[in-house]
């Protein structure tokens, strides 16, 4: 059995596969049609989606499949006190394949654990999103082509942007990719996303907080919101959320051929002059979506003999994790365990 938790679960070769899968569902979806025939998708939603959850249920839909489950976490027994792991178990029974979204980082690890089916991560808190990833990487493909010899920069959150995450981790495997860091310092890129991917990928980076000196030498914009669900206070979140916006006059010095992406959904950090401008790619981005999810449905659904359990850690007597995110903090009768190097197996944040 195979899973998605992490987009590293993927090789590049994978990568690439899926990528010419989705291009060929978008020129032949008739043939593609009924390839989940009486296959069901367990969409388990805790938290709020529009983009993500709609392209999965419309993802299954499209192969001939059909989908149940909830979304959010208040019309599921998570108010009566289950735990993902009782939630997913029973799923498991349902399906033959899960979709889930948590706002806890690492449940799609307790998950995965449990599961009798495949798990696809939706999103854990601010920590990966896999699939959006994958929608990203398939509009790159799209627009520029190619995966390496680019200068990707990356403006907003990057501290708790999970789409951020697992772009950088996905990238930094390839060729020649600089990234830009453009956010306040508040929000910067966390050390263990640098750690793990920019430093041991050999990748060139910058960070600065002017999203205007950095524009005349991007191949690449990606644009993302300040996300409020993500503060704990509300204040901090007040004075952050209009850090960068952009409009059509910042785009006077940009590259002729620029993309730009954003995972959605935007506040106001994209202008909607920008809409009617050739470089914007987010709403395509959006509807490739769907077909890199109908690629990787059929994928996961095709794999056999694969076992993928994942938590492979130790105890540290007296220690637990300190992220107030993380899975392990809430959910009841799973071990807190860390690497070698005292990261949190769940949420990758090390302990103090």
């Amino acid at each position: 059995m195979r899973n998605l938790v992490n987009i590293l679960d993927l090789s590049t070769e994978e990568i690439n596969g899926l990528v010419t899968l989705a291009s060929d569902i978008m020129e032949r979806p008739k043939v593609y049609a009924d390839s989940c025939r009486g296959k069901i998708l367990g969409s388990l939603f805790f938290e709020p989606s529009t983009r993500t959850r709609l392209s999965f249920t419309s993802a299954m839909m499209s192969l001939g499949g059909q989908v149940l489950g909830f979304d959010e976490a208040g019309s599921s027994s998570v108010t009566k006190g289950e735990t993902v792991s009782d939630t997913v178990r029973m799923v498991s029974a349902y399906s033959d394949i899960i979709a889930m979204r948590h706002p806890k980082e690492g449940a799609p690890i307790v998950a995965s654990e449990v599961a009798t089916v495949p798990i696809i991560n939706a999103g854990d808190g601010g920590h990966f999103h896999p699939t959006q990833t994958l929608t990203d990487l398939l509009t790159i493909h799209k627009k520029k082509g190619r995966f390496d010899n680019l200068v990707i920069g990356i403006c907003g959150d990057l501290k708790y942007g999970r789409t951020v995450h697992s772009l950088i981790a996905a990238m930094s495997r390839y060729e020649n990719v600089r990234f830009v860091l453009i956010s306040p310092e508040e929000l910067s890129l966390p050390d263990y996303v640098k750690d793990d991917h920019l430093f041991t990928g050999g990748c060139e980076y910058v960070e600065t907080e002017n999203l205007e000196s950095a524009i005349p030498s991007l191949d690449i914009l990606y644009m993302t919101r300040i996300q409020a669900e993500r503060f704990e206070s509300r204040e901090q979140y007040e004075r952050l959320k209009d850090s960068y916006v952009l409009n059509k006059s910042k785009l006077v010095m940009a590259k002729e051929d620029l993309s730009i992406m954003h995972p959605l959904p935007r506040v106001n950090e994209i202008d909607v002059d920008v809409d009617s401008d050739e470089r914007a790619h987010y709403f395509d981005q959006a509807m490739y979506g769907r077909y890199i999810r109908m690629a990787l449905i059929l994928m996961l659904l095709g794999t056999e003999g694969i076992d993928d359990r994942r938590l492979d850690g130790k105890p540290r007597p007296g220690k637990s994790c300190h992220n107030p995110h993380c899975i392990s903090r809430t959910e009841r009768g799973i071990k807190k365990l860390f690497d070698e190097y005292g990261k949190c197996v769940y949420c990758d944040q090390y302990v103090e």
